[in-house]
């Protein structure tokens, strides 16, 4: 494989992968390595055309980006269960749609997103990576139908916003989980009294900055 972007990074960013397996909690199998590392190169590869990213360096857009999606994956609701159907709300540029549908390769991922360039980038990756698993969607989500297992969100800073247009494509027994840098206080939960919600820090290899997920179950 030829590299644009990460050609001088990417023999370490495959032993990183490796190494921070137990970390992560996770097992790479040599295709997700490869699918994972030909996602960020054309991630950076693309950006400026399509504007995907404000992350243009190797190494930090690998911590940030691909690191940080990776260290919520072991954490998804039902991740002992197989089949799930995931909508990702706000995709951007995949972000962790794809990261999720790379390692998860039995569940089937909606990645929505409003802006069409950016999912014309998912659709080229779709075919690119052979992510058979991933349904690429420019659509605002109050325009959007279906209902889902589980609906994530690396984009909202309000868990009101996120909750407000996902609940209704929720389904009965579903979990939304949000990505967050700092944990929720309690003014950020106030309106959610019909939810239960639970806050898990997340560590991210590599990072030092504050994150957390946010589990939210319908009472």
């Amino acid at each position: 494989m030829t590299y644009h972007k990460i050609s001088t990074h990417a023999d370490d960013f495959a032993r990183d992968l490796a190494h921070f397996s137990d970390k992560l909690n996770l097992t790479f199998s040599q295709v997700q390595i490869k699918q994972l590392l030909d996602y960020l190169d054309n991630l950076l590869l693309w950006t400026k055309a399509y504007n995907l990213t404000a992350i243009t360096a190797p190494q930090e857009a690998f911590t940030k980006h691909i690191l940080d999606c990776l260290a919520v994956v072991a954490d998804l609701p039902f991740s002992d269960k197989m089949g799930m159907n995931v909508l990702d709300i706000g995709t951007g540029a995949g972000l962790p749609s794809v990261i999720i549908a790379i390692m998860r390769p039995d569940w089937h991922v909606t990645a929505l997103d409003s802006n069409g360039k950016k999912v014309r980038f998912i659709r080229q990756m779709v075919g690119e990576l052979g992510l058979a698993n991933v349904n690429p969607v420019a659509s605002r989500i109050e325009e959007f139908d279906g209902q889902f297992d589980i609906i994530t969100s690396r984009a909202f800073a309000s868990l009101d916003d996120f909750v407000g247009v996902a609940k209704p494509h929720l389904k009965t027994d579903g979990v939304l989980y949000a990505m967050k840098g700092k944990a929720p206080t309690s003014e950020d939960v106030v309106n959610l009294a019909d939810w239960q919600i639970e806050v898990k820090s997340i560590e991210v290899p590599q990072m030092s900055d504050e994150r957390c997920v946010v589990y939210l179950i319908a009472k």
